[in-house]
């Protein structure tokens, strides 16, 4: 069995100019799911709308620092299989290696480092993972993969577990 190396809480902040998945009313009913290993969280559905707002907060429990969260977002439908409206996906691993250092000398504010689109990620913009209010925290807005538009913002910060050596 692995061991926890503590949590890691994503809000779901909001989706932008999202695929519009229900042509009668130009919009679609967004939710996000994330998975990381064999967990799985979900958002709330937000309805008629393509510029969902979130701002919910959902957890993962991290014992390997090696998997990706995965993301994926989709139109929720009644009568009918949910519609896909994306996915994208981002490593932890630097996240988490900050986050379990000893960083009480750190002045408040410091960026500890800088994470930059590239081809291989789904990162929109640079990200910056920071120590700040005695906490590791990183913004992220993701460029969404097989789906013609959108892109979601999320936030991170880590949970240590007391009693879990850092």
């Amino acid at each position: 069995m692995e061991c926890l190396l503590g949590l890691l809480k994503v809000r779901v902040v909001r989706g932008v100019h999202l695929a519009i998945c229900d042509p009668l009313t130009h919009s679609s009913d967004p939710y996000v799911v994330l998975r990381l290993g064999q967990q799985k969280v979900k958002s709330s559905i937000k309805y008629h709308t393509i510029n969902p707002e979130w701002n919910e907060e959902l957890t993962l429990s991290i014992t390997n620092m090696m998997h990706p969260v995965k993301i994926e977002l989709f139109d929720h439908d009644t009568f009918t299989k949910d519609d896909s409206m994306g996915d994208a996906e981002f490593c932890i691993l630097d996240f988490v290696e900050i986050a379990k250092r000893d960083l009480s000398d750190v002045p408040d504010g410091t960026v500890m480092k800088t994470i930059h689109p590239e081809k291989d990620n789904c990162f929109a913009a640079e990200s910056h993972i920071t120590w700040k209010d005695g906490k590791v925290s990183q913004d992220i807005v993701l460029r969404l993969r097989n789906t013609e538009t959108g892109e979601l913002v999320l936030h991170l910060h880590w949970v240590n577990i007391p009693g879990v050596a850092r």
